[in-house]
């Protein structure tokens, strides 16, 4: 297949690199002229991807009007740029052909809304979307380490063409029709691995951050399923196993940033020397924001909101979580 992949940061670079090792003929979108012409020169980025080279075979431009030939297109933008890059795309792309988003986020400027809703607006729902997500560093699918990821979509076509397109002895994938857990999981994970790295740099222990990936996970499941995503897909790959990779891996920018953040560094400051976007940040307000609407109790997503965004600090929100009132871990009474 011919597959435009728009966007050129580590995520891009290691799709495009697996798509072409698939056989498939692969052109890689930038809106910056000095990054084209710094991958075209030197064909990687060693500060997103150390050591990892893109083949002479994978063009790279600047020319958005590429994905008019795609027989598949692979968003991979940061959560800022969904919307306008959706947008640009929709007078380009032909009618029907897919889009992948690998982004992980809500759309703060539509109302929090899902990015699949975010990119079906902006095509006029003429293009199904795929959301591909789950446990993976690009750093590791760059060197072609074992992964499984989902590709969920409300089209089961579009699915299975995108397992196909991606699937090889190194990168399994498996798909699902819950877009929404799909998407609200990979979204709401970053909230729960900026509070582990907070953990780690406040100085708690492992009983610690496993009662936090638990107990997050469950509030995770709980909004999510009250907007529409089933509960067993917050149990998989892109719930379960994108929270426990996010949470205990420095390839993390949460986790990092989390850590600066419980050793006493400034919110700002923090995700400032993280020096790339901290997903954490913006999905702890969404998060906050959507559980308030649908009364939704996450009391980790609230501390975090309150750290976050009321500067409480960090111990004083640990205190409050662990003397909240008694409660039954399994949410039913006794008959």
């Amino acid at each position: 297949m011919k597959v435009f992949v728009v966007g050129c940061g580590g995520w891009g670079m290691a799709l495009s690199i697996l798509l072409h090792e698939n056989g498939h003929t692969v052109t890689s979108w930038t809106c910056f002229e000095e990054e084209c012409k710094l991958l075209r020169e030197q064909r990687g980025n060693e500060k997103l991807l150390p050591g990892i080279k893109l083949p002479e075979e994978i063009e790279i431009t600047t020319d958005l009007n590429g994905a008019a030939a795609a027989d598949l297109v692979l968003m991979a933008v940061p959560s800022f740029a969904v919307h306008s890059t959706a947008q640009q795309l929709s007078g380009v792309i032909q009618a029907g052909i897919p889009i992948v988003n690998v982004g992980k986020g809500l759309d703060r400027d539509n109302g929090y809304c899902r990015f699949s809703e975010t990119i079906t607006r902006a095509t006029n729902g003429k293009n199904p979307v795929v959301a591909l997500t789950g446990p993976t560093h690009a750093e590791e699918v760059s060197r072609g380490i074992l992964t499984c990821i989902l590709a969920a979509s409300a089209s089961r076509e579009a699915a299975t063409l995108v397992q196909q397109a991606f699937m090889n002895d190194r990168f399994r994938v498996y798909i699902s029709p819950d877009i929404i857990g799909a998407e609200l999981g990979g979204c709401f994970k970053n909230i729960i691995a900026l509070a582990a790295g907070i953990c780690d740099g406040v100085g708690l222990g492992d009983n610690s951050k496993a009662a936090l990936m638990t107990r997050g996970l469950t509030e995770i499941a709980r909004l999510g399923t009250a907007l529409g995503g089933r509960s067993e897909t917050f149990a998989g790959l892109s719930g379960m196993g994108d929270l426990i990779v996010t949470c205990t891996s420095m390839h993390s920018r949460n986790r990092r940033a989390g850590i600066k953040i419980g050793q006493g560094m400034d919110v700002q400051q923090a995700m400032k020397e993280i020096g790339a976007v901290v997903e954490g940040y913006y999905a702890t307000e969404a998060g906050y924001m959507l559980a308030q609407k649908v009364g939704i109790e996450m009391p980790i997503t609230t501390a975090m909101y309150e750290l976050l965004y009321e500067n409480k600090p960090v111990q004083e929100c640990i205190k409050h979580l662990m003397n909240r009132p008694r409660k039954s871990e399994i949410e039913e009474i006794w008959k």
